[in-house]
Order: C-alpha cells, then structure tokens, then sequence
C-alpha cells in the first residue's frame, strides 16, 4: 500500500526534521521498499545549484521564488515522477507548502501568484502526507545557533519565521488530510511516536 507514495516534511529551520527523516527511511528499507530521500530546493544537479543561489545570494522576493520553482521542475521531472512511477516511496525535505509559507508567509510574496506557479509547476503533483514539523520561532532559533552557521533564510529574525510558521498553519488548515502536525518541541522519542501513530493511522 505504501510503494509509489510521495512523503514530504515540512516546518521551520531548527525543528529537527533530519533526524526523523533518516529513522523513517530506515524503517521502510528494512520492509523491503525502495526509498527515495531527497530534498527542495535540491535533489538534482541543476537545482543544487539553484539551492546554493538561493541560500546564498541576495536577490528580491520574485527572483527568489522564480529560482524555487525552476529547481523544483527539474526536481519533478528527473527524480519525483520517475521514482514514483517504478513504486518507489519518495520521501522528500521540503515541497511547495514551505515556498507558500517561506516565500508566502515570510516574505509576503502574492499567494494568488504562487498557486499559478504550483499549477504550472507541477500539473497536479501534490504529496500523498505531509509531516508539519511544528516548532516555535523562539525554541528553533536557540536550536539553529547551537547547530551550525546561519545561511540567508535562518539569518531572518523572530518576525520573520513567526510569519513562515503562520504560512505553513494557513497551507495547512487547507489540507487538512494530507497534512499530519508533528509537535516538534517534544523529545526525540515522543516525535517518532507521533509519526508512527499518524503512518499507523493510515495503514503505513
């Protein structure tokens, strides 16, 4: 029931999504199941690249969001969509709900324009769950700054991922099936129960 699904993980920088991506991905392994890791912007050589401009470069809002839907087209095209179509589960770090609420909420990009983007972008490809990783801004930001050195987005401040959260509760209360929130602020172990519970719910 599981093969050919596509998983995303989603939530603000600080929330420890990496190390329940890898426990998750271990588990369907040992099932048996191919699973495909990837990330956004990202996953392909073309849209590493425009990851590293993104992260990196200051540039406007439109310009920004341009970049993110030009990495994901590729990303869609030469690892989503094959990966799925051989029964593979995708299991992918970031989709287009972060550019609605990153670009959208964060930045204040017009969400009109981001949702003829997405249609244009993706004919139709949306993720089968979604995990919001669901953290406050204040208990993120102490995680980031003991964890590594800022890039351009986790340089912002509270305001700043206050909106994004606020983004990422609007795309989501939208969606409400698709979408499993994760309280993020809870120890390792009582996050990964969450999961199991939402993948059990589900018969995963």
């Amino acid at each position: 029931m599981l093969a050919g699904r596509f998983i995303t993980i989603e939530g603000i920088d600080g929330a420890g999504k990496s190390t329940q991506v890898e426990r998750v991905a271990a588990r369907w392994r040992a099932a048996g199941l191919e699973v495909v890791r990837t990330r956004e912007p990202g996953g392909t050589p073309l849209a590493e690249s425009l990851r590293e401009l993104v992260l990196h470069r200051t540039m406007d809002t439109l310009t920004e969001t341009l970049l993110v839907f030009a990495a994901r087209r590729d990303h869609l095209r030469e690892v989503v969509e094959p990966a799925l179509a051989r029964g593979a589960v995708v299991l992918c770090d970031r989709f287009t709900d972060a550019t609605f609420a990153y670009q959208g909420g964060g930045r204040g990009f017009d969400l009109t324009v981001l949702a003829q983007l997405e249609h244009w972008v993706q004919q139709g490809r949306q993720p089968d769950l979604t995990f919001w990783f669901d953290l406050a801004p204040e208990i993120a930001a102490r995680r980031r700054a003991a964890a590594r050195a800022p890039d351009r987005f986790e340089s912002e401040d509270i305001a700043f991922f206050t909106a994004v959260r606020q983004g990422y509760a609007l795309r989501f209360g939208a969606a409400p099936r698709r979408v499993a929130r994760i309280d993020a602020e809870c120890t390792p172990e009582a996050v990964a129960a969450q999961i199991d519970a939402a993948l059990e719910a589900r018969g995963w």
